[in-house]
């Protein structure tokens, strides 16, 4: 039995998605489904448990011997959120919680970081995770911060040869985009919230670079397709001895005009852009580029290649927002 935590979210979903086209399971999911369309993205898919958090310790007792992997991607992951303890209580303690239990029922287990462990990203994009290179980085937001506290605890853990489990992952992800994030609001990627405007042929809205170094739209983010991650899971599901610290990125950053020009190609219209400066409250603290070193990822065995996004923008448009039922 597998166990994906955030099952029900854009990257869980898409992973349970994965493991069934690959025939893994029987998969239970662990997560919060509220009264929104979060349900929708698991509307597809053969569940044998449906397990609410709170009762995540009284299944792990009652099934815990039928588990073979857990995928741990459940957090509270906006960084906008801004209540610390709510944050820490979910994303830190939550996951050391998990950690012991794998560790001591010899369970692999795959968890989610996060790119926004790297701050500003003045101190570069290297997941080298030893405990003295984590330390040297400045998280941004509290969401950040608690991804970072975890990694850092891991890290000690193993430094101090504390029980671990069989297998153990940490993925850094960067800017993913694709199917299963209506749900996410404000949260969702610029590719879902302009597509109902591209598709019109109306402008989008981009902010003027304040950087003399980029031109206006030539802020580059490293944007990777959720399918990309996806085969990244079930590739290192595949791969027992492989253990450690990774980024999920292309390896690859691309700007906000190459990324727009994309959504606007696959849905056959002409790129337009209304400039907007970028609000004063985070001029000052706005990301002009972040490329993942995937260096250790391929060191360790992976070589499917990532989709562009061109690639990956038009499978995402072609094969589900352009459809009646644009979920997985």
């Amino acid at each position: 039995m597998i166990v994906v935590t955030g099952g029900a979210g854009f990257i869980g979903s898409n992973i349970v998605a994965g493991l069934e086209a690959s025939g893994a399971g029987p998969i239970c999911v662990v997560d919060h489904l509220g009264t929104g369309d979060k349900w929708k993205n698991l509307r597809g898919r053969e569940l044998e448990e449906l397990i609410d958090p709170a009762g995540l310790d009284a299944f792990l007792q009652e099934r815990g011997r039928e588990i073979t992997y857990v995928i741990h991607m459940g957090a509270i992951s906006a960084t906008t959120e801004t209540d610390a303890d709510l944050i820490v209580d979910n994303n830190l303690r939550l996951s050391q919680r998990i950690w012991r239990w794998c560790a001591g029922h010899d369970v692999p287990l795959i968890y989610a970081s996060s790119a926004a462990t790297y701050g500003d990203g003045a101190r570069g994009f290297d997941d080298d995770g030893a405990p003295e290179a984590l330390a040297k980085l400045v998280p941004m937001n509290p969401y950040g911060w608690s991804k970072h506290l975890f990694d850092r605890w891991v890290a000690r853990s193993i430094a101090n040869h504390h029980a671990k489990p069989p297998q153990w992952v940490g993925l850094k992800f960067f800017n993913v985009y694709g199917p299963n994030e209506h749900h996410k609001g404000n949260m969702r990627s610029v590719v879902l919230k302009n597509h109902g405007s591209a598709a019109r042929g109306e402008a989008v809205t981009l902010f003027r670079s304040h950087h003399p170094d980029y031109q206006d739209g030539g802020q580059m983010r490293d944007f990777v397709y959720v399918k990309d991650c996806e085969d990244v899971v079930l590739w290192l599901m595949e791969n027992r001895g492989v253990s450690g610290l990774f980024n999920l990125g292309t390896g690859r950053a691309q700007t906000w005009l190459e990324l727009m020009g994309a959504l606007y190609a696959a849905v056959d219209q002409k790129l337009q852009v209304d400039w907007v400066d970028t609000p004063e409250e985070i001029r000052d603290r706005y990301q002009y580029f972040t490329q993942a070193d995937i260096g250790r990822l391929l060191a360790a065995g992976y070589d499917r290649p990532f989709r562009s996004v061109e690639e990956g923008v038009a499978d995402y448009v072609e094969q589900h927002l352009a459809q009646d039922d644009p979920y997985r």
